[in-house]
């Protein structure tokens, strides 16, 4: 029986209803929508879901982010269109089962008995020959032994020309080929419907149905109103919960398109201690939460370890370990002045919260984003040398490397800890705001380098950290540097230590000469603390002079003929380094402390300082706040999910195995063999015929099998034309 593509035709009714009816039950509707859920499940995969709307404007653009989120290609999977897919699918393949099972049942029962004679010659398999029994006797030997070779056997007597008697041997096996076919269908219906079971149809059936919907707004969990909450008799939800150390919680939020939904829980999730473990890359190797859950109905508790892959269950609801965040840690920051008009002082809070900041007259909102205990960097150098070199080929390194190794074997690492880092933004009145990631204790960033204290500050959140490096003191901290810029941006200090810079350059005796270095390098220093215009009337567009390394190769550019800027460049580099040396030694003075000796660490230092001194002009807010001591709370996110759907799932699957399994490895075959009297009454003449539903070299083997066991017909490698298989 071959399976039609075409749909449940009825004989009543409209056109409209006809022509529905065999659309939906046809196999090549099924296999169309099929089609458009894979295709679906493939952009589910490649897109990531349920992420912010500013992460999909920031990857693709604002067009191309609406589109999808008109498509509801960032939820695709509780879209509606999705869901109505599959629930036409259901639809489809069960008209499908419905059109074909009877059909399939009548041919699991029907031996073909009937089938004529001459039929039987003109099959492929097929074999004659004379044997020395009566047709009953063969036909009875025959049949036992097809039955004890798993054959399901009928025999037919028929009456022949003459008044004799022949007899039909008719047997088939395989038939759970068939029973494939309607286990695989089934296995797409438990699926699709374990779908919609597990999906957001029920959800949404209560949103517009039960008077439920989507919150949009902020606050406090406590504060939403009923019509949004779902209760805890919702037969299918998955949402997510989140739950510092020491507190409990037992409301769930279900992400929408449009806002969110809170599910009541009937239980409260209490975190007793949150476990991290951390490999040496610093990223995660176990995340682990000691549970306490208590019943809201009847004050029962139960004690549960919940790991990832390792979840706990209660109440019919599963709970996974998901993730972990911060739970509200306390955090002290003290501000480090960035501007001449900055003051330092310290402030405290607590991460997810928020702090206005003003100096009369500016205010800015200083949200707390993160605390990051660890941050594991890896400081190794490029591998240096040419890949030409004939005396350093590496065949294997280099297949390694480019076959994807996952250790990298062309690039060492040395990873290390640097400590924790505070995330926070800064938020003006406009609502603009900037990312800024400061680390707590300063870092050595190359051998021989003094440490670092690094300052990072991003525009948007999809751009990597630009960093400030500014050079820790012999106090490791950052007192010296900011006693430094300060100094710089005095005149009175500036001129003093160029008094003393030209005193140890020239001497006394050449009063012109010094006369002429002091204005030289009062102009140099004044072009890098930004206190001077390279042009009158000539500034920014923001309203500020040039500063820093910038201002000097802009004057370099613009004052000095090209043939000697090289020459000019060099000295003005060396004038700048020299003073500022003198102005570090006079800000130390100011503040009590013993001026540095001209050794090469004080060289380092200075050289660090410099640099940090003309980028800290682009550093886009006054103050760079440090994080100088910290209360750390952690929390666990779990995902809660009640979801019917997922034995009904486990049992399509297992039918689609075995479906599969059966249609691709049981071949169905029926074996007919008539028996019919010889005219001289001396034994039965037998015609042997085999029909396969897919026939392959195995197949031949068998026939040649089953004509030596029932018809005793010896082995031949080339049988006559009438006993052979025709090609």
């Amino acid at each position: 029986m071959s399976v039609s593509t075409h749909g449940l035709r009825l004989r009543t009714g409209s056109q409209a209803l006809r022509a529905a009816v065999e659309l939906l039950s046809s196999m090549r509707f099924a296999i169309a929508l099929l089609t458009v859920i894979c295709i679906a499940s493939v952009i589910g995969t490649v897109l990531k879901q349920q992420e912010p709307i500013n992460n999909y404007i920031n990857q693709f653009g604002p067009f191309w982010a609406q589109v999808f989120r008109s498509a509801r290609l960032d939820t695709i999977y509780s879209a509606w269109w999705f869901l109505l897919i599959l629930a036409f699918l259901v639809v489809s393949t069960s008209l499908c089962i419905a059109r074909n099972t009877p059909r399939i049942v009548a041919d699991l029962r029907s031996y073909r008995e009937d089938l004529r004679v001459q039929g039987l010659k003109a099959f492929g398999l097929r074999a004659e020959t004379v044997l020395a029994e009566t047709p009953d006797a063969a036909a009875n030997r025959i049949g036992q032994q097809l039955v004890g070779g798993g054959w399901k056997v009928k025999l037919q007597k028929r009456e022949v020309a003459g008044a004799a008697t022949g007899w039909m041997v008719a047997a088939r096996a395989g038939g759970a080929n068939k029973l494939g076919y309607i286990a695989a269908h089934g296995a797409i219906v438990l699926i699709c419907l374990g779908g919609l079971l597990d999906g957001d149809l029920i959800v949404r059936a209560q949103t517009w149905l039960g008077g439920k919907s989507v919150y949009t707004g902020g606050g406090m969990i406590a504060d939403v109103p009923a019509q949004h909450r779902l209760a805890p008799t919702n037969p299918t939800f998955r949402g997510n919960i989140l739950v510092p150390e020491g507190g409990q919680s037992s409301v769930a939020i279900l992400n929408q398109a449009d806002g969110v939904l809170l599910q009541e829980l009937p239980f409260a999730i209490e975190l007793k201690k949150f476990i991290v473990d951390y490999y040496a890359t610093g990223m995660p190797k176990l995340f682990a939460s000691e549970v306490v859950l208590h019943d809201r109905a009847s004050g029962e508790t139960k004690t549960a370890r919940i790991e990832v892959n390792h979840p706990a269950s209660w109440k019919g609801v599963a709970i996974y370990q998901s993730s972990f965040d911060d739970g509200g840690s306390r955090v002290k920051l003290r501000a480090v002045p960035m501007g001449a008009a900055a003051k330092p002082f310290e402030v405290e809070g607590t991460i997810g919260t928020s702090t206005e900041l003003t100096n009369g007259q500016d205010k800015l909102t200083l949200e707390y984003t993160a605390l990051r205990v660890i941050n594991v960097e890896n400081f190794a150098g490029a591998n240096g040398g040419s890949g030409a070199d004939v005396r350093k080929v590496d065949l294997v390194g280099s297949l390694e490397s480019r076959l994807g190794a996952a250790h990298k074997v062309d690039q060492p690492k040395e990873l290390r800890n640097i400590g924790p880092s505070i995330g926070y933004k800064l938020r003006d009145a406009a609502g603009q705001a900037r990312e800024y990631q400061n680390y707590m204790v300063p870092t050595v960033m190359e051998e021989g380098a003094p440490p670092v204290f690094l300052l990072g500050v991003r525009e948007q959140s999809g751009e990597p950290f630009k960093y400030l490096r500014v050079p820790a003191d012999d106090q490791m901290g950052m007192d010296g540097f900011v006693r430094l810029r300060q100094a710089l941006q005095d005149p009175a200090l500036r001129a003093q230590a160029v008094t003393r810079y030209v005193d140890q350059a020239i001497g006394p005796g050449r009063p012109e000469q010094a006369q002429q270095l002091r204005e030289s390098a009062l102009r140099a220093v004044g072009l890098f603390a930004g206190a001077e215009q390279l042009q009158a009337g000539k500034a920014r567009a923001d309203g500020r002079n040039a500063s820093g390394w910038q201002a000097i190769a802009e004057f370099i550019d613009q004052q000095v003929p090209e043939a000697e800027r090289e020459r000019a460049g060099q000295i003005l580099v060396r004038v700048v380094n020299d003073v500022l040396f003198e102005l570090l030694n006079l800000s130390r003075t100011q503040a009590g402390e013993a001026p540095l000796p001209r050794d090469a660490k004080s060289q380092a230092w200075l050289t660090q300082a410099v640099l940090s001194l003309s980028d800290a002009a682009f550093y886009p807010a006054p103050v760079a706040l440090m994080l100088t001591d910290f209360t750390q709370v952690q929390a666990s996110v779990f995902q809660v999910a009640r979801a019917p759907g997922k034995n009904v799932v486990y049992l399509g699957c297992l039918l689609l195995i075995v479906g599969i399994f059966a249609m691709l490895y049981v071949r169905e075959r029926r074996l007919w063999v008539w028996l019919a009297p010889r005219a001289d009454g001396a034994g039965a003449d037998a015609v042997m015929a085999l029909s396969v539903n897919r026939r392959g070299l195995d197949t031949d083997k068998e026939f040649h099998r089953l004509r030596e066991r029932l018809l005793g017909l010896p082995p031949a490698d080339a049988p006559s034309s009438a006993e052979t298989p025709s090609r």
